[in-house]
């Protein structure tokens, strides 16, 4: 089997197993899912959800955020963790998006790239979330897991394992793939405790069967 059929096989089974996979963060514009997404770094979409709408009520738009009081930005998000960086990417993100590009979040990966605090896995969600423009796939913690112990990457690199995954998956999947794997990853191929058992896709997991 190449890793093309491999990638397949696993997507297909994982669409059967979660059949409503999708973004599991609360929002109705993409410059709230940039924030979203940043708040999200090592905390959990459900925390997330609870805090942003204190922080979207007291500042409802780019320019509001982008004036706020960075030490204010620091204690509203505090439950998410690493708030001081946090709330320091969010202030330079909002000021840029507000200075540079009018209130306006840019819709290509070069230009979101450019935003404070926005890397490959921020870019790559609001383009397949907000824009519904599928030019890479998101490699967070869970992508990463199942890439390596499925056999479709051997990399630890997150860019390199998009670069795998992007060779090996058509664009069409790019989105679903985002989605599943981190479906998955949180419901059965955990890191510490995998439920081996009830897993829809382990045998083709190298670890499972090594």
């Amino acid at each position: 089997m190449t890793k093309k059929q491999l990638a397949y096989e696993v997507i297909e089974r994982l669409k059967t197993e979660y059949p409503d996979a999708g973004c599991t963060l609360d929002y109705d514009d993409a410059w709230k899912l940039l924030v979203s997404v940043r708040l999200a770094a090592q905390c959990t979409d459900a925390r997330v959800n609870v805090i942003v709408p204190q922080l979207f009520d007291k500042y409802p738009s780019i320019e509001a955020l982008a004036d706020a009081d960075i030490y204010d930005i620091e204690k509203i998000v505090r439950p998410c963790g690493l708030s001081k960086s946090k709330a320091r990417d969010i202030s330079g993100c909002m000021r840029m998006l507000h200075t540079v590009y009018n209130n306006k979040v840019p819709d290509t990966l070069e230009e979101l790239l450019k935003l404070p605090g926005v890397g490959r896995k921020t870019a790559n969600v609001v383009m397949l979330e907000a824009f519904n423009k599928p030019q890479g796939i998101a490699i967070d913690t869970h992508a990463k897991r199942l890439s390596n112990r499925i056999g479709l990457s051997a990399e630890s690199d997150p860019k390199k394992i998009e670069q795998d995954l992007v060779r090996q998956i058509p664009r069409e999947y790019f989105k679903d793939v985002n989605h599943l794997f981190m479906w998955h990853g949180r419901n059965t191929c955990t890191a510490r405790s995998p439920i081996c058992e009830k897993c829809t896709i382990r045998k083709y997991c190298k670890t499972y069967n090594s």
